[in-house]
């Protein structure tokens, strides 16, 4: 796919920066980039509006929402959502279907969601949920650090009798857990590399508490737990300036009609509801979200799973707070989670999901080998095998294995391209599923001397109806379609009707029936009629224009 930039290598803060300034200078009729808010270290969360301004204002179209990164050590997402813009904008003129978009609708990009958090992730060694603030810290036990200088954290095995760990005889450079039976021999505690912080307790070791353990995807407020139910969950829902700038944002953008969110890692593609079973949801809502889940699925090769039916292992105890609950469960947008980049698959041992997700150690450690090969094979500068270290509280230890961040979290940069361009092609497919609002026909007919009646058929031509949802619906945030006649004369009629939702193709009833022919049962009501009864004189222009927030506009002009 051509682009202007490389995604070989994961985006800094400035370069993030610096690309979407380069596009915004070159292309300023197609693209504005805005501070959505400044972190607390001075950053921007940058917002990207795509769309051409010559074809009219930005919230007078459909509207679309794409974000990645909202996880500080998940760059995948923040890169997807930059080859997105690039491809749109570095394309536009050239394919039909960017050209489409943006003429025809709005794109809102935030790349980077926590930029302090992913700065800090691309420029030490600790990795870390969301951002480098301090919540709720706990001192003592092992503390993560470098140790060896090399810039990644890697195992650190630590001989003690008492360890529940062995060298693996079968996989050279793994470990494997102590039977039973194992009374001799050299056993290991492993800890990630790190020093020891001293703690009020017993002898035996524990791994300290992060410190930066704040997770921005449990501090939405549907759903939203304190952090004894859900940890990193905030002090109160948007406590954290960066998730409050996205609600504040998508509230005052009521044009957007669906939303994807870039994280790592896993292969798989989320769809809502995520607090509650997807049988209470209705069944053309349904049918919806696991339509453009399949799309997903076809151009990410990932599996597509209900969030609350197939996905959490827990169905009473479990995380929320999440923004694609938050769309959908508060505002009826159809959201989706892409889990990018399947490490276990392309490591022939694939991830479970749901509650047979914790499987027994054998399956994990099979899994964890496979996945160790892999790496040695694929990726070996992300390799280390182990060697000793003079470890200044526990003496001789040993240090190795493989840098999780570009391995089991991201891709490493040589893959990152597949990861963008197969999300850049779901993110055009889902944009396009939006409604629009068309005027299909109009028409005049003097009725009397100097009376006429104008009948005008407004559709909508999308997959999505014009309400996005029964969903919205239900929750009063779906505003009826609004056609209006710029005529003062009117005998018959309202200047400006409410005429209700428009259903988008979505909602045909179709299929292939018992003896094997393809039959519609009953079309979508895409369309409806609208008339009045006005004043004038013959060859008086006469404007009709249908509007709605998530479908756009229209007009079309007709003579008496």
């Amino acid at each position: 796919m051509k682009t202007t930039f490389k995604y070989d290598h994961y985006y800094k803060y400035a370069e993030i920066e610096s690309n979407l300034k380069f596009f915004e200078e070159k292309y300023p009729d197609l693209i504005t980039v805005e501070s959505n808010c400044v972190t607390k270290e001075g950053r921007n969360q940058y917002l990207a509006t795509i769309t051409n301004k010559k074809t009219g204002d930005a919230l007078s179209k459909p509207g679309w929402y794409l974000d990645g990164n909202i996880h500080a050590g998940e760059v995948t997402g923040s890169m997807c959502a930059m080859h997105t813009i690039d491809y749109l904008i570095t394309n536009y003129g050239e394919d039909p279907k960017a050209t489409k978009l943006i003429d025809e609708m709005t794109i809102y990009v935030i790349p980077r969601v926590t930029p302090d958090g992913a700065e800090t992730y691309l420029s030490t060694p600790y990795t870390l949920r969301s951002v480098n603030r301090d919540y709720y810290p706990k001192d003592g036990g092992v503390k993560e650090e470098d140790l060896d200088g090399d810039g990644v954290i890697r195992m650190m095995r630590i001989p003690t009798p008492y360890g529940a760990w062995k060298k693996d005889p079968d996989h050279e450079g793994s470990m494997t857990k102590r039977g039973p039976s194992d009374y001799e021999g050299e056993f290991y505690d492993v800890y990630p590399e790190g020093v020891f912080e001293p703690y009020d307790g017993d002898e035996n070791l524990k791994l300290k508490k992060a410190n930066w353990g704040l997770d921005f995807n449990r501090n939405f407020p549907y759903g939203w737990m304190a952090d004894y139910a859900t940890a990193g969950a905030g002090d109160y829902p948007l406590s954290n300036p960066e998730c409050k700038a996205i609600v504040d944002f998508a509230l005052a953008h009521p044009n957007i009609g669906g939303a994807a969110i870039g994280h790592t890692s896993g292969g798989i593609i989320l769809y809502p509801p995520g607090t509650r079973k997807a049988s209470t949801i209705s069944s053309d809502d349904l049918t919806m979200l696991k339509d453009i889940a399949q799309m997903a699925a076809e151009e990410l090769s990932y599996k597509p799973l209900n969030i609350f039916d197939s996905f959490l292992s827990d169905q009473e105890s479990y995380d929320s707070g999440a923004l694609d609950d938050w769309f959908f469960q508060s505002l009826g947008v159809p959201a989706y989670t892409l889990e990018f980049w399947d490490l276990a698959s392309k490591a022939g041992v694939p991830m479970q999901w749901g509650q047979e997700m914790f499987g027994d150690t054998a399956k994990t450690l099979e899994r964890f080998n496979a996945c160790m090969k892999w790496v040695k094979e694929n990726a070996p500068q992300y390799y280390e095998d182990w060697k000793e270290f003079d470890h200044p509280t526990f003496g001789k230890v040993e240090i190795g294995g493989f840098n999780y961040k570009f391995t089991h979290q991201n891709p490493p940069e040589n893959l990152l391209i597949d990861e963008c361009e197969k999300d850049t092609k779901f993110n055009i497919r889902f944009a396009l599923a939006m409604p629009k609002l068309v005027i299909d026909s109009v028409c005049s007919e003097e009725v009397a001397d100097g009376v006429f009646k104008i009948t005008a058929v407004v559709g909508n031509l999308g997959y999505l109806p014009t309400n996005i949802s029964d969903e919205a619906v239900k929750l009063k945030k779906s505003e009826q379609v609004k056609v209006c006649i710029d005529c003062d004369a009117i005998i018959e009629g309202k200047k400006c009707a409410e005429i209700g939702n428009l259903s988008g193709y979505s909602r045909t009833r179709s299929g292939v029936f018992f003896y094997g022919n393809i039959s519609t049962a009953m079309s979508a009501p895409a369309k409806k009629k609208i008339s009045w009864v006005v004043k004038g004189s013959k060859g008086d222009k006469v404007v009709i224009k249908a509007s709605q927030p998530k479908a756009g506009t229209a007009s079309k002009e007709v003579v008496l």
